[in-house]
């Protein structure tokens, strides 16, 4: 399936893989700059949100449905974002809507959210603070303007996030966020030693974010910030 995006050069149409679950709503996920929604750790995030009972919806942003290995403006990628919405809520418009992405797909979330688009929470699959090695130039100063509740989902020893001591004076600006450590796991959630596919690896994250969007649903997630683990 695809829907259409207005892009300023007008409209485009992406793919989409569409899953129905249960009773819990629905979970947007969009994919990182370097893979496609077709990835194997999207598919096994998503496969296992609809067994838990989410409905799911993964989707490509235009730059790689055009074939391109490198993203496009940020524009586009919130515009993409707003279409993925309004075309997730077709199926079901009562339903509650979460917004999930992998590094780039969820930071691109986040700036949707921050400018105005509507969804109950958000989830990041390793949120990409900065390049590896330039701490110097994080990406988070839009994140204060986000009042939905974040959870973060991060490896241990990601390269996008050291120091964690910067990662966390970023949540301390937060309005509501926590953050799940998957220790000693990369950008990716490889943890040395211990090797899984990346279906696996994927899948063994959708309990987590389960979890945190149940709180939400319920109205308990008040809990503050949770401190990264100092090195």
């Amino acid at each position: 399936m695809d829907f259409p995006v207005e892009l300023p050069s007008g409209p485009v149409s992406v793919s989409a893989e569409w899953a129905e679950g249960s009773d819990r709503g629905t979970v947007i996920v969009a994919h990182g700059a370097g893979a496609g929604m077709e990835h194997p750790f999207l598919v096994g995030f998503t496969d296992a949100l609809n067994t838990l009972g989410f409905s799911t919806l993964r989707f490509t942003f235009p730059y790689r449905e055009q074939g391109r290995r490198m993203p496009g403006p940020a524009a586009h990628a919130i515009a993409t974002w707003h279409a993925a919405a309004r075309f997730a809520r077709t199926h079901d418009p009562a339903a509650p809507l979460w917004a999930a992405g992998k590094s780039y797909g969820g930071r691109m979330a986040s700036m949707a959210v921050a400018e105005g688009l509507h969804v109950d929470a958000l989830i990041y699959l390793g949120y990409p603070l900065h390049a590896p090695g330039k701490p110097e130039k994080p990406r988070a100063e839009h994140l204060p303007a986000i009042t939905v509740p974040q959870l973060f989902i991060e490896g241990t020893n990601d390269a996008f996030i050291q120091p964690l001591s910067q990662f966390e004076q970023v949540l301390s600006t937060c309005h509501d966020a926590r953050v799940e450590w998957i220790e000693g796991g990369g950008h990716s959630f490889e943890v040395r030693g211990a090797r899984r596919p990346p279906e696996v690896i994927g899948a063994s994250l959708a309990q987590l974010a389960g979890d945190f969007l149940e709180s939400v649903a319920a109205g308990s997630d008040t809990r503050p910030p949770v401190a990264p683990p100092r090195s």
